[in-house]
């Protein structure tokens, strides 16, 4: 693959655009997706689209010119619409890398292709999060020391309703107890996906540093093969001969 990777960083844009909000309007004032798409755009041809939009801002163009997506969403999965979560698993399918950040874990698109609920336990008290590399090889944990910390987030805690990662990147413990598989890689078709845990809206966590290298890392990880797409159906002629029988 030529150039940089063209990212799109879909957000449901709710909780910021509420004027109620002021914590998070504080924190986020252009909105969650506008913090990580600055955090990429030196590396990265960065776009970015929100839920209000038509098509969500998610039209077959968008997407078609898509290398990597990068999914936030809370509190209106359910106003996703079913044809445009169709359009991007066909898109992960056929290669796009997707990286679904915290409560996205609830999203459409998410618990499409992982077949389950999804489900998990959590709290929202503003308690310490230590995320443990638990795979240092792994390109994602590039640059992050044995952990690192947040002093505010929200509790995810096991069992999580997924299918067993093909990798595990991080795991978290809270301050609470529990712990947490928090960077849950899968291969799906000829898609990579990369779940990666901490984001609640009311703490600064897309302003972290090691937050902002994870995502960096995780875009580079989840880029599509530099390969074409296979080729199904019959085929005819065979490579080799085959001999007559009967």
């Amino acid at each position: 693959m030529s150039g940089k990777l063209r990212v799109t960083i879909w957000n449901e844009y709710r909780h910021e655009a509420n004027e109620a909000n002021t914590r998070i309007r504080e924190l986020y004032p252009e909105g969650i997706h506008r913090t990580i798409a600055g955090s990429l755009e030196g590396s990265c041809e960065v776009r970015t689209a929100t839920l209000d939009e038509p098509e969500h801002g998610l039209g077959q163009a968008v997407l078609n010119e898509t290398d990597v997506l990068i999914w936030w969403g809370h509190v209106a999965h359910h106003e996703v619409a079913d044809d445009i979560v169709n359009r991007v698993h066909e898109r992960v399918l056929n290669g796009m890398g997707l990286i679904v950040l915290h409560s996205g874990h609830y999203s459409k698109i998410f618990k499409k292709l992982m077949g389950t609920s999804c489900s998990l336990r959590y709290r929202a008290v503003g308690e310490k999060e230590r995320l443990w590399v638990v795979s240092p090889g792994h390109p994602i944990a590039e640059g992050i020391e044995d952990y690192f910390e947040l002093q505010q987030e929200e509790m995810y805690g096991e069992f999580f309703d997924v299918p067993q990662p093909d990798e595990v990147v991080f795991v978290s413990w809270f301050e609470g107890g529990e712990v947490f598989r928090s960077g849950c890689c899968y291969n799906r078709g000829q898609g990579k996906l990369f779940y990666f845990r901490p984001g609640h809206e009311t703490y600064p966590t897309y302003h972290n540093d090691n937050v902002q290298r994870v995502l960096n890392n995780a875009v580079r990880w989840a880029a599509p093969p530099n390969r074409p797409a296979p080729k199904y159906g019959k085929r005819l002629p065979a490579l080799e001969p085959i001999k007559p029988r009967g």
